[in-house]
């Protein structure tokens, strides 16, 4: 894919090395010259040094043939007008970083099909690690109510080598909740069949509503 990363701060150029490592055609643009050449020289990137919400810069980009354009300025407003010019353009997909919650509405009626605020994700993420040791990583969904979480089933956990078909029947398992990806021999994660095992000592990925964490993540690491 054609993208374009506006912002090569810390976020922006990471993002966009490891877009590059994936194979896509990435250019980073930035108003500070130094990021600009540090991006290009360390990464390898495609670089313009200049403003993202000067719509020259923009067409110099190719904002016309980008299929996504995300926008990870620290200013709303820039962030905003961005998505506003891309739009115009003809930028498939645009997505920002939203700094104020103030903007979530403004940028839905923009038009703009992510709004990534980075306080949700560090906040649900911290929350769930406070309330719920047991889980390694995890990831607030919409508006917050349901979470996707990874947790380790110990090797001798009562539940170790079943099929996800007989887990998710079992009543201890909570009702809302589902399996999204299970570990499998070599330790990747992959999607779930109804006759996936999951085996001690392997992560599993579940969806479920906050509520719900606690007795889903009890019924997967209890022991024998």
């Amino acid at each position: 894919m054609k993208i374009i990363v506006v912002g090569g701060g810390r976020s922006g150029t990471d993002l966009s090395a490891r877009l590059s490592r994936a194979g896509h055609a990435v250019t980073l643009i930035d108003r500070d010259e130094a990021v600009a050449r540090r991006g290009f020289e360390q990464f390898g990137l495609a670089t313009l040094t200049g403003d993202g919400t000067d719509p020259g810069v923009l067409r110099e980009a190719e904002a016309d043939r980008a299929e996504v354009l995300a926008a990870l300025l620290r200013r709303d407003a820039d962030n905003l007008a961005i998505a506003l010019l891309a739009r115009d353009m003809g930028t498939k997909r645009v997505m920002v970083r939203m700094r104020d919650a103030a903007y979530r509405g403004v940028y839905r009626a923009a038009g703009v099909q992510e709004v990534l605020s980075e306080v949700d994700v560090l906040v649900g993420a911290l929350m769930t690690a406070v309330e719920h040791p047991l889980v390694s990583r995890s990831m607030v969904l919409g508006s917050g109510g349901s979470v996707a979480f990874e947790i380790v089933v110990p090797e001798d956990a009562e539940i170790a080598g079943q099929s996800v078909r007989d887990l998710a029947a079992n009543p201890d398992f909570p009702r809302g909740s589902v399996f999204a990806g299970v570990g499998d021999a070599s330790g990747r994660i992959v999607a779930p069949r109804g006759d996936s095992r999951v085996l001690g000592g392997s992560s599993v990925i579940v969806v479920a509503e906050r509520g719900d964490i606690a007795q889903a993540a009890s019924f997967l690491t209890r022991s024998r």
